[in-house]
C-alpha cells in the first residue's frame, strides 16, 4: 500500500522539469501550465509504480536516481549547462526509468489507464484526469509531450519493464 512517498518530491520535480524542457508546451502561459500538469501526473504515477514503498523512496533518495545524461544524449539535448553545477544540479535528480515510464503513459492511453488502475487498487487517493482523460485544450498544450513518434526513443528505453509490471499487477495492491 502506498503511504507517504514525499521523499520522491525532488525526483518527481526534476523528471517533470526534464520532460517539459525536452518537450515544451505549444502556446503561452496557460499551455505551459497544462503541459506541466500532464507531465507531473505521468511522472508521479511512474514514480509511485517504480518506488511503491517508503523504503524504496528513501533508498532512491539516498542513492540518487541517476541523472539525465543518457536521456539528454538520446534526445540530443546539450545537458543544460553541465559545466555550471548550480544550473546542472537539478538534472542529477532526473530518473531515467521514471521518465521513460512517464513517456509511455503520456503516449499510450491504454497503459496510462492500467497504471492508474494499479495505483487506485493500492489505495492512491490522487486523481490523474489530465493523464488518462485529457481534453482538447490539454492535448493542444502538450502536443509535443504526447507525440508518440517524438517520445518513442525515451519510451522505448524501459517500456518492456513497465508492461511486465502492469501485466503482473503489483505489490502495491497488496
Amino acid at each position: 500500500m502506498l503511504e507517504d512517498l514525499s521523499d520522491l518530491s525532488p525526483l518527481i520535480a526534476a523528471t517533470t522539469q526534464w520532460l517539459t524542457g525536452a518537450y515544451p508546451a505549444a502556446g503561452g502561459a496557460l499551455a505551459s501550465v497544462l503541459c506541466e500538469m500532464q507531465a507531473r501526473q505521468a511522472v508521479t504515477a511512474a514514480a509511485w509504480l517504480r518506488y511503491p514503498t517508503p523504503v524504496d523512496a528513501a533508498l532512491v533518495g539516498m542513492a540518487g536516481p541517476g541523472g539525465s545524461a543518457r536521456l539528454d544524449w538520446i534526445t540530443g539535448a546539450d545537458g543544460g549547462g553541465a559545466a555550471d553545477p548550480e544550473t546542472y544540479a537539478w538534472r542529477t535528480w532526473v530518473d531515467e526509468v521514471v521518465a521513460s515510464w512517464a513517456a509511455c503513459l503520456l503516449t499510450d492511453p491504454e497503459l496510462a489507464g492500467r497504471a492508474v488502475a494499479v495505483l487506485a487498487g493500492a489505495g492512491t487517493p490522487v486523481e490523474f484526469r489530465r493523464l488518462v482523460a485529457p481534453d482538447d485544450t490539454d492535448r493542444a498544450a502538450a502536443a509535443l509531450l504526447r507525440h508518440p513518434d517524438l517520445l518513442a526513443p525515451v519510451a522505448a528505453l524501459h517500456r518492456a519493464q513497465l508492461r511486465d509490471l502492469l501485466e503482473r499487477g503489483s505489490a502495491l495492491a497488496a
